[in-house]
């Protein structure tokens, strides 16, 4: 049989770990990534349940996690004078973790673990600033993929595409011949990431967090350059309304009209917002996207599939991380167990992915609306409640109650596959 040739769309998470499991059943693994360099910024990530599991069967990447976790030792949640109600801190069992992980881990760090681990496989080639034009394929789908590019790269055929390029897949649209947002589900929630030069919470290691009314959240963390890390999320209530839409319209038309947008969004919040909307005028990382769930009704089409956020993005559900890890790890178990024939392969991959996807896209009940209560009463009593929940040591229970799966352990049986590579 011919080495499998196979197009990998994306560099963040979900596209470098296919490409090292997908080297490692022998194939020849072509990784294109829209930006000119790999991404290096973005928000703290979690690695839970069934992605630790993955982790543990790279050598040496647990380790290498653990080195470059944040260290931030808690998460404070805080009145509009500061006043605690409550503080959260890991459990020690990365097995039972809870609403702060024991493998948190800034974006960017885990992009580059990842990079660094996959492009040192000869068979594997990163290919910076160039994104797909146009693919191709057969009409009765059993045949390589035609792809052409649109910044230089020779046109070429691909007996595999995977499309790894975020909840608003360009890729994805392409591949099955549908519009970026027919598969998407909306939450009616966005979040942005910034850093600021200024240090707010006078050097704690713990990060603080307050809501203030309107959906309105602010975290702020320590950051291992100097100064702080900010999140700051605008959530809405779920229904039928798209209330994201002014946020998506201010995002189309660049970042200083977007940080306009999330300025006057948090304007008079309260505690340090005032702080935080002047140091993010200056911010050169500021990054913002729109909080959704992708569902679709098939993950591949023919020999173009989907892995992470462009197949199954699962919304505030703090498993997004773990799914594109296993996502990677189960597409590539499942082609080379089924070596000659990728259309059983694909097969096996929508079979043993679909019930951890319904599983980890389940998002816990009232979770956005604890968050980020929308009334001051609502804050107030979500506080009060808190703080009852930190006193009486219950919140073990509470956690599981909002988190549900992604406190949980392993419990879906990933299979050993074998390697060739």
């Amino acid at each position: 049989m011919s080495q499998l040739s196979v197009l990998v769309v994306g560099a963040s998470i979900a596209g470098p770990m296919a490409a090292y499991w997908l080297a490692k059943t022998g194939a020849r693994v072509t990784v294109i990534e829209r930006f000119p360099t790999l991404r290096t910024n973005g928000q703290s990530i979690d690695i839970r349940t069934t992605g630790v599991t993955v982790m543990r069967k790279i050598p040496g990447m647990e380790a290498t996690v653990r080195a470059k976790r944040t260290q931030i030792e808690g998460l404070r949640f805080v009145g509009d004078v500061g006043q605690v109600f409550g503080t959260i801190r890991a459990t020690g069992n990365p097995d039972q973790q809870s609403l702060l992980s024991e493998y948190e881990i800034f974006r960017g760090d885990l992009a580059k673990i990842l990079y660094d681990l996959s492009e040192e496989n000869e068979n594997v080639q990163y290919v910076f600033g160039e994104q797909v034009a146009s693919m191709r394929q057969k009409e009765d789908d059993n045949g390589p993929v035609k792809v052409e590019f649109a910044n230089g790269f020779p046109s070429s055929e691909y007996d595999l595409v995977v499309a790894c390029d975020g909840a608003t897949s360009r890729t994805r649209a392409m591949g099955f011949g549908a519009n970026v947002r027919d598969h998407i589900d909306p939450v009616n929630s966005w979040a942005a990431y910034f850093s600021i030069k200024q240090d707010l919470i006078d050097g704690s290691k713990l990060g603080h967090g307050y809501t203030a009314p309107g959906g309105r959240f602010l975290a702020i963390g320590q950051d291992p350059a100097g100064g702080n890390t900010v999140t700051l999320m605008g959530i809405q209530p779920r229904d039928k309304r798209d209330l994201t839409l002014p946020f998506r319209e201010a995002m189309k038309q660049g970042e200083e009209p977007l940080k306009r947008f999330v300025a006057q969004h948090y304007k008079g919040a309260g505690w340090k917002t005032e702080e935080v909307m002047a140091a993010m005028t200056d911010s050169s990382n500021f990054y913002a996207s729109e909080m959704v769930q992708v569902r679709v009704p098939s993950l591949h089409k023919g020999r173009f599939v989907l892995v992470g956020d462009a197949g199954y993005a699962p919304g505030p559900t703090g498993t997004g991380t773990s799914l594109a890890m296993t996502g990677a790890y189960v597409l590539a178990g499942e082609v080379g167990k089924h070596r000659g024939d990728l259309a059983a392969g694909l097969r096996g991959y929508e079979e043993r992915m679909k019930p951890i996807i319904k599983d980890m896209q389940k998002i816990p009940p009232m979770v956005l609306s604890v968050m980020a209560p929308q009334t001051a009463w609502g804050i107030w009593l979500r506080n009060n409640i808190f703080a009852f929940i930190a006193w009486t040591n219950i919140l073990e229970f509470a956690q599981r109650f909002f988190m549900g799966s992604a406190t949980g352990t392993d419990k879906y049986g990933l299979p050993d596959y074998k390697w060739v590579a």
